[in-house]
C-alpha cells in the first residue's frame, strides 16, 4: 500500500537534510525501468530520468544497483554520472568510467562457472526457449516469455539440482535462475563495499525483488558498522512480488510510477 505523502515525507527528511552525506540507491528493472518479455528491450522513461538526472546533482551517492552486467545497467539508465553496482554487486562501475572493477576473487571463478554452465545448456534447453546469459562469475537461465512456462521451468529446476550437486550455489529471480561460486555474492555484500569507506547520514534502497531483500540487509550491515546513521528499505509493489518484500521494507510504493513519485519527493 502506497504511503501518504506526509509519510513518506518525514521517512525521507534525514536524506534530505544532508543530501551532501546522503546515499539513493536504486534497482532498475521493475523499479526505475517497467518489466518486459525481452530483457535488452528495458529502458528508463524519460520522466523518471529526469528526477533521477536531478538527484545525481544533488546527492553525494547515487548508484543503480542490478543483477544485470554493469555496462548493461548504464545502458538502460541511460546517465553515465551515477555509478552501477553490476552482477548483483559483483562488479562496480563508476561514474565516468569505460571499464567495471571485478573482485578478483570471483575473477577466477569466472572460467568454471561459464563451462559448467555451458555444458548444462542442453538441446532440450534451447528447444524450451531458455536463455543463458554469461555474467563472468555469475551465470543466468532465463525462461520468461517462453511458450512453455512450466516445462521451461521444470528444465532450469534441473539445472539447478545439477549446480548444487557440482558445489555451486544457486538463486532464483523472477523467471530466471543464476548459477553463482560458493563465495558471497549479493546486492548487501556490494553496498557494504562500495559505501563502507563513506560517513552516511543516511541512505535509502529500493527494490522489487528477492535480491534486493539482501540490499535491505546490507544498509543494516553498515548501520551496526557505525558508517551510516539512518537507512531507509522502500519496496516496490507488483504482481509477483515477493511476500517477505512487503514484511522487511520501511514502506512500499505501488510499481515504477510509485517510484518516480519518490525521486520527485526527494528533490
Amino acid at each position: 500500500m502506497s504511503p501518504g505523502a506526509a509519510t513518506l515525507e518525514e521517512l525521507l527528511r534525514p536524506l534530505k537534510e544532508e543530501p551532501a552525506r546522503a546515499a539513493i540507491l536504486l534497482d532498475i528493472d521493475g523499479v526505475l525501468a517497467p518489466i518486459v518479455e525481452h530483457p535488452d528491450d528495458a529502458h528508463v522513461p524519460e520522466t523518471t530520468r529526469r528526477p533521477l538526472i536531478e538527484i545525481a546533482r544533488r546527492y553525494g551517492v547515487v548508484a543503480c544497483v542490478s543483477g544485470r552486467r554493469a555496462s548493461d545497467a548504464r545502458r538502460v539508465v541511460a546517465l553515465g554520472s551515477i555509478a552501477y553496482l553490476g552482477s548483483h554487486g559483483s562488479e562496480i562501475l563508476r561514474p565516468g568510467t569505460i571499464a567495471p572493477e571485478i573482485d578478483r576473487e570471483l575473477q577466477a571463478w569466472s572460467r568454471r562457472v561459464q563451462s559448467f554452465a555451458r555444458d548444462a545448456f542442453t538441446d532440450e534447453l534451447r528447444k524450451l526457449r531458455v536463455r543463458l546469459e554469461d555474467k563472468e562469475a555469475i551465470a543466468a537461465l532465463h525462461w520468461r516469455g517462453a511458450p512453455d512456462d512450466e516445462g521451461a521451468q521444470a528444465a532450469v529446476e534441473g539445472v539447478a539440482r545439477a549446480a548444487e550437486d557440482a558445489g555451486y550455489t544457486v538463486h532464483w529471480g523472477k523467471k530466471v535462475l543464476e548459477i553463482r561460486p560458493p563465495v558471497r555474492i549479493d546486492k548487501g555484500a556490494g553496498i557494504v563495499g562500495l559505501l563502507r569507506d563513506t560517513d552516511l547520514a543516511a541512505a535509502i534502497y529500493v527494490g522489487d525483488d528477492m535480491t534486493d531483500l539482501d540490499a535491505f540487509r546490507g544498509l543494516t550491515e553498515l548501520v551496526e558498522m557505525g558508517r551510516l546513521g539512518r537507512a531507509l528499505r522502500v519496496g516496490v509493489s507488483s504482481d509477483d512480488a515477493p511476500p517477505a518484500l512487503s514484511q522487511e521494507a520501511d514502506v512500499m510504493v505501488d510499481g515504477p510510477k510509485g517510484v518516480r513519485e519518490l525521486l520527485q519527493a526527494l528533490l
